[in-house]
Parts: structure tokens; C-alpha cells; sequence
């Protein structure tokens, strides 16, 4: 499996990533034990970058994801999508974008939790949604 340097992180991630959104959230129930093996498989063929969001459940897929690559810690990459003010049922488009500096913070705190993550640098965080006078 050919390897792309992710941005200026210093991380090394496969070329290829698995978007995971689907293996706990969408219009289907999914199995988990399915799921995890599924992702097992994927390191097995050389994939080292999946890619989740707190939205995505909200926060089953972050857990999810953390739980089936726990046994991989060090060699994978999670990138994880923040962004959504929380209401009742948890973060969601529908309450509103929020980015503040604050959020973030807090976001990748709870991120880093359900990913499972032991060290900062083991995933990423990306916002679905920055404010328009933010320059990236």
C-alpha cells in the first residue's frame, strides 16, 4: 500500500482511507461484531487512515472505530469531524455550527475518548464547519 505524509502533521497514513459513517449510522442497521471485523481486515490490507465524525450516531461511530483499532494503536490514523453545537440528542446540524476555540478544545478531549486515543498526535480533528473569516 503506497503512504501520503497527512499535511503538515507528520503523520504517515496509508493512500487509501476508510470512511466509516456507515458501520453505525445511516438508514441501516449494521452489525458491530461485522463492523469490527471488517476494519480488522482493512489494517490487514494495509490501510492505515479511517475517517469518523461525532455527529455520526452521535458519538457511536467515534466509539466504534476506537474499539475496533484499539489493537492497532500506533499504527492507524483517525481522523475525526467536529463542529455541530449539541442539543438534546447530542451534536447535529439541525442546532447550529460551532467552532470556537473553546469547542474545539472540549471536541477533541471527547474525540480522543471515544477514538480511544493514548498520545494527541494518534488522530486528527477537522471542523464540518469554520467561521468565514477564518483563514486555513
Amino acid at each position: 500500500m503506497q503512504t501520503r505524509k497527512l499535511g503538515n502533521s507528520g503523520l504517515e497514513v496509508s493512500a487509501l482511507g476508510l470512511g466509516c459513517m456507515r458501520m453505525s449510522f445511516g438508514d441501516r442497521p449494521t452489525d458491530k461484531q461485522e463492523m469490527i471485523q471488517f476494519l480488522h481486515a482493512a489494517v490487514d490490507r494495509g490501510i492505515t487512515f479511517f475517517d469518523t465524525a461525532e455527529v455520526y450516531g452521535p458519538f457511536t461511530n467515534e466509539e466504534l472505530v476506537g474499539e475496533a483499532l484499539e489493537p492497532y494503536k500506533g499504527k492507524v490514523v483517525i481522523a475525526t469531524k467536529f463542529g455541530w453545537k449539541h442539543g438534546p440528542q447530542g451534536p447535529h446540524p439541525s442546532v447550529g455550527a460551532d467552532s470556537r476555540p473553546e469547542q474545539i478544545s472540549q471536541n477533541k478531549s471527547q474525540n480522543q475518548q471515544g477514538r480511544r486515543d493514548q498520545r494527541k498526535d494518534e488522530g486528527q480533528v477537522s471542523s464540518h464547519s469554520l467561521p468565514p473569516a477564518w483563514k486555513i
